[in-house]
């Protein structure tokens, strides 16, 4: 099974995504501020997954590899709320995306929380 078939990667990648096209409609002033990090960040995310499931056979690795996603996915939450702040995204879109990070959140918690179904062995 490759990483890219974990819902929590596709979900967060989705995302990404997502978070990536609405950072081009920021100011251009915004480009090595706001939008850098908002992408950075949920990139991040998805990078720490695939991470995690690769090095699957340390399970010390594995965990805090989903913690580093987990930090990485709260830091995307916290400039979305910049991005809202400064005007930049509508409070409607804003909710949207804030429940698809949560929704990450939670499954990189249930991969953290059952490891073994995920491959990794004590």
């Amino acid at each position: 099974m490759s990483f890219k078939s974990l819902y929590a990667y596709q979900k967060a990648f989705d995302l990404a995504m997502e978070i990536f096209k609405l950072s081009k409609t920021f100011p251009v002033e915004e480009r090595y501020g706001l939008s850098n990090q908002i992408v950075r960040s949920s990139r991040s995310v998805c990078a720490a997954i695939a991470e995690a499931y690769r090095k699957r056979e340390y399970p010390k690795y594995f965990a805090n590899k989903l913690t580093d996603a987990d930090s990485e996915n709260a830091e995307t939450q916290l400039w979305l709320d910049f991005a809202e702040a400064c005007n930049y995204l509508p409070e409607k879109d804003k909710i949207v995306l804030q429940s698809q990070s949560e929704e990450v959140g939670k499954l990189i918690n249930y991969m953290k929380n059952n490891p073994g179904k995920f491959g990794v062995k004590n």
